[in-house]
């Protein structure tokens, strides 16, 4: 399996750029207190608006190109993977099913035994 180096350029720009992303998220909640007297829904707007800036200006940023890029990656590799039939996901759900019983009648079992042996024959408290 090939590994590759990936070198990340951080630049000047992009630091400011994600600075702009908290000023702006701040900017939005604090708009939505600052708004206090006014309707409901226009504080609400200028929270979206504060919201979706911030998520503007994070995806032309580099970071965000990169989280993008990672994202459409992940769906083709999801795509490429041999999902099972409904038959065979049925069939494992049983599997799993009786596993669950069988291990849950295995552990009373047990525990009934322990006490039988510990309360009964060597403590004698019955």
């Amino acid at each position: 399996m090939a590994t590759t180096q990936v070198e990340t350029v951080s630049t000047g720009a992009d630091k400011a750029k994600l600075v702009g992303v908290a000023v702006l998220v701040l900017a939005g909640i604090a708009a939505y207190y600052v708004l206090a007297a006014q309707p409901g829904y226009l504080r609400w707007l200028a929270l979206g608006v504060g919201l979706a800036a911030a998520v503007v200006l994070f995806l032309v940023s580099q970071p965000g190109k990169r989280l993008v890029a990672f994202g459409r990656d992940s769906w083709r590799e999801v795509q490429k993977v041999v999902w099972p039939t409904k038959q065979e996901s049925i069939q494992m759900t049983g599997y799993v099913f009786v596993f669950v019983v069988v291990m849950a009648l295995f552990l009373w079992l047990t525990d009934k035994s322990l006490e039988v042996l510990i309360y009964d024959w060597i403590l004698r408290w019955r």
